[in-house]
């Protein structure tokens, strides 16, 4: 398993990007990515590829308030943290973006510390390799400036339990006072930095903003997965301003196992997709049957792909607007020699509550007044037989609505199913959102290759698009 952890990892982030130039459009703007795949560019006009340049503060082409995706193709991977002798780091200032957006309980208490905890191998080495360690997160989606609600002002004190060590947090993010506290840091000590989206500037990627968190840095670290999707001062543009910028080992390893299942998998390879809508994860399934075996569908977007078959779904959750699409969809698995497995049964319930009537029916005919919550017991045979022998099996979605006890079963079935699995040695991917919440729920994350951190990062870097975090590090 380890041998092949290591190939994808090679294999991952030995990657570079072009972008498609239209001649026809205007005022463009594109950039790089760091993606696990070749893409191709979605539109009806000519285009021709052209190189892009190794930094570009802007991570998409727009066309008026279209985004034009961009083409992608292997070539150098961008630096790490690992590139970078522990030397250089030594009184140095290095800047690291973490993810620190923890859930909080009404007394701000931290209710989960596992975004922390994954920050702490980067700021660990970093301590220990005598640099002054300036940390940055957003907490929340704060409208209105500073508030209380939003300070992380328990995150300072959870890192400073974790790292054994006192971690002042700073009173805010840019300025003459977070300057001077920068400059008294002594090497080895941590600083936190006040909540960025304070400010409004930040999510815009500001310039002049980004330049006041770069003010006085030597090296940027981007180690924040969970908002590499995201073109913001903190996590893209800062890098323009920096004389180094390189990728924190838990974006490396997010990076090496999600884009290392897309282009490299080991065979068998089983994508499970599941959720309440096929809206909001077409992009995914599409990419992953250029890869796998077997699509495994569950939650609620299987009642669209059975009402697209004329079954009957009773008053359970459909798009009707999407049913075209799942035609689609089964149509191409075929095309491609994907086997696209829905549920023999389902685990109904007379309303939409934890305490609701339930009932155990084939998913061919849902009776009236009925709603699908789960997938059934006969579906969960089926999908455990559908996992057999798998070499890699990536996850996204619950089966049902796990949170009500009455309807996890499905999904802590599949959670078992993959624990299984990663003790004979597959890769089990876990790509972040409910899917996380499940594992940890149902006890058994730790059983997994790898738990993602970000869950709308998993789900663009598996589409294949543009993580302009990543896009705006330093080429190895």
């Amino acid at each position: 398993m380890e041998t092949l952890a290591i190939r994808s990892a090679v294999g991952a982030i030995r990657l570079t990007t072009t972008v498609a130039s239209q001649a026809s459009f205007r005022n463009c703007t594109v950039s790089s990515a760091f993606v696990g795949k070749n893409l191709g560019l979605k539109t009806f006009l000519s285009t021709s590829a052209v190189p892009v340049q190794q930094k570009l503060r802007c991570v998409r082409a727009e066309v008026g308030a279209k985004t034009v995706p961009v083409v992608a193709k292997a070539a150098n991977r961008k630096a790490s943290i690992k590139d970078v002798p522990e030397s250089e780091f030594q009184g140095k200032v290095v800047f690291v973006r973490a993810d620190l957006n923890v859930p909080l309980d009404d007394a701000r208490i931290i209710t989960d510390d596992t975004r922390i905890r994954a920050s702490l191998p980067t700021i660990q080495h970093l301590v220990k390799a005598g640099a002054k360690v300036v940390v940055a997160s957003h907490l929340g989606r704060p409208k209105k400036g500073p508030e209380d609600k939003f300070s992380l002002k328990p995150v300072a004190g959870r890192l400073s339990n974790l790292l054994g060590q006192t971690v002042e947090l700073a009173p805010d993010s840019v300025g003459p006072e977070v300057e001077s506290k920068i400059a008294a840091l002594k090497e080895g000590q941590v600083l936190l930095l006040e909540n960025v989206r304070f400010y409004k500037e930040e999510e815009k990627n500001d310039v002049e903003f980004s330049k006041k968190l770069a003010k006085n840095v030597d090296i940027f670290v981007n180690d924040a997965f969970g908002t590499a999707h995201r073109a913001h001062s903190s996590t893209a543009g800062i890098a323009e301003f920096v004389p180094k910028s390189v990728a924190g080992f838990l974006l490396e390893k997010e990076l090496a196992y999600l884009s290392g299942a897309i282009k490299s998998p080991a065979k068998p390879f089983v994508a499970i997709v599941g959720g309440s809508k096929v809206s909001s994860k077409i992009t995914v399934i599409e990419s992953l049957m250029n890869v796998c075996d077997k699509v495994i569908l569950g939650g609620g977007m299987i009642f669209t792909f059975f009402k697209a078959d004329g079954k009957s779904i009773g008053s359970s959750l459909v798009e009707e607007d999407k049913i075209g699409l799942a035609k689609n969809l089964v149509a191409l698995a075929k095309e491609k020699g994907v086997e696209l497995i829905l549920p023999v049964d389902v685990l109904v319930a007379d309303k939409y509550a934890p305490d609701a009537n339930t009932q155990e029916c084939s998913s061919s005919h849902i009776p009236d007044g009925w709603m699908g919550l789960d997938i059934g017991p006969k579906a969960i045979e089926q999908f455990k037989e559908a996992l057999k022998g798998s070499k890699t099996v990536l996850w996204n979605g619950p089966m049902g609505v796990f949170e009500f006890d009455a309807f996890a079963k499905g999904t802590y079935a599949v959670a078992e199913s993959l624990a299984g699995l990663t003790k004979e040695g597959a890769i089990t991917i876990i790509g972040g959102g409910d899917s996380v919440a499940a594992v940890e729920k149902a006890g058994l994350a730790d059983q997994m290759s790898h738990v993602s951190t970000g869950g709308g990062a998993s789900l663009e870097l598996l589409e294949g698009k543009v993580l302009p975090g990543v896009a705006a590090l330093d080429g190895a």
